[in-house]
């Protein structure tokens, strides 16, 4: 399970690091063309939103599966034994419902009904249902990461917000 998460990790790594550049990229030619060139680019204005879609749905992703996400963790902080490892179980399963039901199931849903309509983009003309695989996608990723979650609580009793080793000075692209 740890070859399969490594993998997850260097792919999200990867399409997040991608799509930041080229977000960035056409926000600079957007800002150029805007006010150097007096002439906005519409392409690059519609791309940079739908990459800055994919950038926070995967994002977001990639944060939980690092353990570095935002938590309000006092309920786990303040009890110990059983009662601790029942509530980060049912920490850990609401996400996994919530990613199941609305970010998978609901999110297929979506591009289906999309791709259908032939729904498509008004400067890039392509199918907006490409847009929102970003829904179901990262929903995938956050489900599998609560499947570790869950494997290392019941193994090592590691909570969801229990990070390994000391905490590092860096950005969660390390």
């Amino acid at each position: 399970m740890a070859i399969i998460t490594r993998g997850v990790d260097i792919v999200l790594r990867l399409v997040i690091t991608i799509a930041f550049a080229i977000l960035v990229a056409c926000v600079i030619w957007q800002v150029f063309s805007r006010y150097v060139l007096e002439s906005p680019s519409t392409v690059t204005d519609e791309m940079a939103r739908f990459l800055f879609i994919w950038v926070a749905l995967l994002g977001g992703a990639y944060t939980l599966g690092q353990r570095r996400h935002l938590a309000i963790d006092l309920l786990p902080m303040i009890t110990r034994g059983g009662l601790r490892l029942l509530i980060n179980a049912g920490i850990v399963a609401a996400i996994a419902v919530f990613a199941a039901l609305v970010m998978i199931y609901g999110g297929l849903d979506l591009v289906t009904r999309t791709l259908e309509t032939g729904q498509v983009s008004p400067a890039l003309r392509i199918p907006m249902g490409l847009v929102y695989v970003a829904i179901p996608f990262s929903g995938f990723c956050i489900f599998y990461y609560c499947l570790t979650f869950l494997a290392d609580l019941f193994r090592d009793g590691r909570g969801p917000n229990d990070q390994e080793g000391a905490p590092t000075a860096g950005g969660p692209l390390d």
